[in-house]
């Protein structure tokens, strides 16, 4: 097995948004691993996240 990784880069941060993607990719078999805020100078709401997400996934050599 390998453990595989996808980041989605959300530029509209809602918790609407947040919620959309992670069910999305929770969906596809995809496993929430945690969420990185990036902040602007200034505001407390930040500018855009990166949702993180991993999976395991069988080695093609496996039999």
């Amino acid at each position: 097995m390998s453990l595989f990784y996808k980041v989605v880069e959300v530029s509209t941060v809602t918790d609407q948004r947040l919620e959309e993607v992670i069910n999305e990719k929770v969906g596809e078999g995809w496993n929430l691993e945690g969420i990185q805020f990036a902040m602007r100078d200034g505001t407390k709401r930040p500018a855009m996240a990166f949702v993180l997400f991993t999976r395991d996934e069988p080695d093609e050599c496996e039999d």
